[in-house]
């Protein structure tokens, strides 16, 4: 697949901008602070309806303007494929096709973005929540139905949490439904997340094989709250889990146990990654995405569009060959850079875009 243009209107410091793209390789040029990472941060809205920068929709939002509009065209096997975001105070109105979609899992899977920041480093060294976010994401990409087992997981979670908040008086059997109604969502959830992060190793341990010239062996272990062992008990195992935990949660008004305290850790022949070099993590990540352009290719029989957020600068000239070989191929790319000097070895069919203040010119 691949993004033919893009429709920009109030979003970050892009006041109005109508762009089209090659169908390979696209460079964005320009000094920090012009709106690079801004034209980046726009595709992958497009693509999963919210930002890999900011949990807070309103930030997105151009100054002193109330609502924000992203569209445009992708190209897919099957043909061309209108989407449209518009964000407004009142909520989001995705469509595709112009149609309206009621459900967030109906929008997401059109378009795949794989993206590639110097802030995917916090994989392997960040706190939990930033690597349940890169398997929600990512997951959430290539099976719809994940995304709503997660949406109704969290809604009965805010349901549990908020009435361990505000009750004075618990009522153990309201409790009790609660806690069967998380026990079956969260329960798919995990599921979901164990299928995924199996597939990712094992593509990422082919790719990581490579780059660290056949000397390291990555694993990616899953950690889910919930300790089980048997996925057929799973289910089971949950709901004692939360009987267990359950004067805990009476006292700290909140829910314990459950995906949303989920994890994983990365391992680099045996040892966990979190221990090594600065060089070492970035080969980790790089292989995790070059991985994840696989996966998603395996599953969806489409190509990923790459993001490259000002990256290639991070990269000794090993690993940058090992990324442009991936470049080299059909899929679309689109880099940001504050020079062309570092970047060698492009393929010749590209365009180069310099951004000034938010507006962009083709070269």
């Amino acid at each position: 697949m691949w993004l033919k243009d893009l429709s920009i209107k109030h979003f970050r410091n892009y006041q109005d901008v109508d762009i089209d793209f090659n169908p390979r390789l696209n460079v964005f040029v320009g000094r920090n602070a012009q709106g690079k990472t801004n034209l980046l941060e726009s595709i992958y809205f497009l693509a999963l309806t919210r930002s890999h920068r900011t949990k807070t929709d309103k930030n997105l939002i151009q100054f002193e303007e109330e609502q924000l509009k992203i569209a445009g065209s992708l190209q897919k096997q099957t043909g061309s494929i209108p989407l449209e975001i518009d964000l407004a105070p009142k909520g989001r109105i995705t469509k595709v096709n112009h149609l309206k979609q009621a459900r967030l899992s109906d929008y997401i899977g059109h378009m795949n973005v794989v993206l590639f920041a110097p802030e995917d480093l916090q994989l392997i060294k960040g706190a939990p929540a930033f690597r349940r976010k890169f398997i929600d994401m990512e997951l959430g990409q290539i099976k719809p139905i994940y995304l709503s087992d997660l949406s109704s997981y969290n809604h009965v979670l805010k349901q549990r949490n908020s009435y361990l908040k505000t009750s004075h008086n618990i009522d153990e059997t309201f409790l009790s439904v609660l806690d069967e109604q998380l026990v079956e969502y969260g329960s798919r959830v995990m599921l979901h997340r164990s299928e995924f992060i199996k597939k990712l190793e094992a593509f990422g341990r082919k790719k990581h094989f490579e780059i660290s010239n056949q000397l390291e062996k990555l694993s990616i272990n899953y950690q889910p709250s919930v300790n089980y062992i048997d996925k057929e008990r799973l289910a089971e195992t949950f709901l004692q889990a939360l009987e267990k935990s359950r004067s805990r949660d009476l006292f700290k008004k909140n829910t314990g146990v459950g995906p949303h305290r989920d994890d994983m850790v990365f391992l680099i022949n045996g040892i966990d990654a979190s221990f090594a070099s600065q060089g070492q993590h970035r080969s980790l990540v790089l292989s995790i995405k070059l991985a994840e352009i696989e996966l998603m290719e395996s599953i969806t029989k489409e190509s990923p569009i790459l993001l490259l957020d000002d990256v290639m600068s991070e990269l000794d000239n090993t690993r940058q060959l090992k990324l442009l070989e991936t470049i080299s191929q059909n899929i679309q790319t689109f880099i940001t850079t504050t020079s062309l000097e570092h970047l060698q070895n492009l393929p010749d069919n590209l365009s180069v875009f310099t951004v000034n203040d938010g507006q962009i010119s083709v070269n």
